[in-house]
């Protein structure tokens, strides 16, 4: 009997372990085996195309006891039913755009190919791009589809597409670049709902063609997240700001989405996690309660009843009823006066709090705007109104709370040198030349104006890359160092994918990436590399 080949362990920041296998087979049953009895202190579990990403509280199960149960082996083989027992069946019209062409470039008839499609039993290996996206595969299906030379700028939701060895189905409107061959009315995504996504990891589906008039009658019922949509426009809204100008971006923010990558389901929450938690304690909120997150400046809004505000984060000129107030200090804020937050003076993102924190609709759990997958409330606009919610743990406490001389208000940034940056080398340093790992420590970056949520993106010297071949998709956590063919890195902000094909030469860890998070455009940035090839 050959013997198996060896997984690799590849750190992920200070958290984490890239389990590397042989390809994606391997990865599944690893999956399946990890999935089936995850030890106290695991966080989750995310499977790709022959990685599995593992995250543990280092508290709770320290780096060498996580190493220890990744190499423990299977007594017995994973029993099926330890991957996800569910099964989906989509009613599918297969007219998709792409069919008669993909159909030629596989070789085979548009009819023959529907056949074989429909018959073939999938299930999910993976998730990523888009909230609910599931990367299927099919068992005994043996085409490669290549992916469209010129992806397109409007896939519609539902649209079922081919990709290399895979299928999958689009859960919501997006840009996409797989060979289209029909569309499913099923609800891939639904965020209100207690398991968001239909496709998980290990779920069962099956493709049921349908004639067309079968498909838009099943469209007439509105899904779950519709209705909720249509009950929530059509609720009174309670009492709390009515925005006047929302500068250049504006969203609700709260602690996020974490533990939620293998649905395909970003983190988010705020780019600014201490500013943010900073001010909840300063307005005695309860921990989890929202707040606005305002990009560079530039807010209005006007109080709709009495409320009691701060402003945290980037140090940013505050007045009420035209009186310059101090940020970092609680201050009424008189029911009918206008707060104005001006253009940041050190920092970019401030957050401005109100004693009960703000009202959403929740999604997935939480109130945060992920600005790349939709998620959340939309950016706010002028005219929009902002309910207050009821979210407090005790009085506004009576003396301040920030440590003195050093709030979260990007001052760090300021000094004359290049704002220093901890880099945990790994997974994939060594993709990169010995030349690239010196100017990556050496160089000092500048933090470019394309910057936003979903990256930081850097400008300095190309890193060449030692290897040439496509990555295939694997995990990815907030402050991923990816390296795209143009050599210039980008760090993924809280918004940022939760799979990537670029190779990741290092993490930064959650506190840094808070700090760069409130970096400017044209900041100087230097990383500070640590752990080795």
């Amino acid at each position: 009997m050959t013997a198996a080949r060896p997984m690799r362990m590849l750190p992920v920041g200070l958290d984490g372990v890239l389990v590397e296998v042989a390809g994606l087979a391997e990865a599944m049953a690893l999956h399946d085996r990890l999935r089936a009895d995850p030890p106290p202190g695991v966080v989750e579990i995310v499977p790709a195309a022959r990685t599995v990403l593992v995250r543990a509280d280092p508290a709770v199960l320290p780096p060498a006891r996580l190493r220890a149960w990744l190499r423990k082996p299977a007594t017995t083989a994973p029993a099926s039913s330890t991957r996800r027992a569910a099964s989906a069946v989509l009613p599918t019209v297969y007219d998709g755009a792409d069919l008669a062409e993909v159909a030629a470039l596989l070789g085979t008839s548009p009819h023959a190919l529907v056949e074989r499609h429909a018959a073939t039993a999938w299930s999910v290996a993976f998730t990523g791009f888009a909230p609910g996206f599931g990367y299927l595969v099919g068992a005994g299906w043996d085409l490669d589809a290549p992916r469209r030379e010129v992806p397109r700028t409007r896939v519609p939701a539902g649209a079922v597409g081919l990709a290399g060895p895979y299928a999958g189905a689009y859960p919501r409107e997006t840009p996409g670049g797989w060979q289209l061959i029909g569309a499913t009315r099923a609800t891939l995504f639904d965020p209100d709902a207690a398991e968001p996504a239909l496709l998980t990891p290990g779920t069962s589906v099956r493709f049921t063609p349908v004639r067309a008039e079968a498909r838009a009658a099943a469209g007439t019922a509105p899904s779950t997240s519709d209705a909720a949509a249509a009950a929530r426009r059509t609720a009174p809204v309670a009492e709390g700001i009515r925005v006047v100008e929302p500068g250049l971006l504006a969203t609700v923010q709260d602690a996020g989405r974490p533990g939620r990558a293998a649905e395909g389901v970003g983190r988010a929450g705020a780019a600014d996690p201490q500013a943010w938690a900073l001010g909840n304690r300063l307005l005695g909120n309860a921990a989890g309660a929202a707040a606005l997150e305002v990009t560079m400046g530039g807010f209005r809004a006007v109080a709709e009843c009495d409320l009691t505000v701060v402003v945290t984060g980037a140090w940013t000129p505050l007045t009420i009823a035209g009186r310059a107030l101090d940020p970092y200090v609680v201050h009424p804020w008189p029911a009918g006066s206008e707060l104005a937050l001006g253009w940041a003076l050190r920092g970019s993102r401030a957050y401005l709090g109100i004693r009960g924190g703000f009202d959403a609709p929740r999604a997935v759990g939480s109130r945060s705007a992920d600005t790349l997958s939709g998620l959340g409330p939309a950016p706010l606009r002028s005219g929009d109104r902002m309910p207050a919610a009821r979210e407090t743990a005790g009085p506004v406490p009576a003396l301040p709370l920030h440590p003195w001389g050093f709030p979260r208000d990007g001052s760090e940034l300021d000094r004359r040198g290049p704002l220093e940056v901890p880099l945990l080398l790994g997974p994939r340093a060594d993709w990169f030349t010995a030349p690239a790992l010196g100017a990556l420590a050496e160089a000092e970056w500048t933090v470019s104006p394309a910057s936003d949520r979903v990256g930081i993106r850097l400008e300095g010297p190309t890193l060449e890359r030692a290897r040439s071949e496509e990555l295939p998709s694997e995990a990815m956590v907030p402050g991923s160092v990816q390296v795209p063919p143009s050599g210039r890195p980008v760090v993924f902000g809280v918004d940022g994918p939760v799979t990537g094909g670029y190779p990741v030469v290092g993490v930064v860890p959650p506190p840094s990436l808070a700090l760069l998070g409130q970096a400017r455009p044209g900041s100087r940035v230097r990383f500070v590399l640590r752990g080795s090839r």
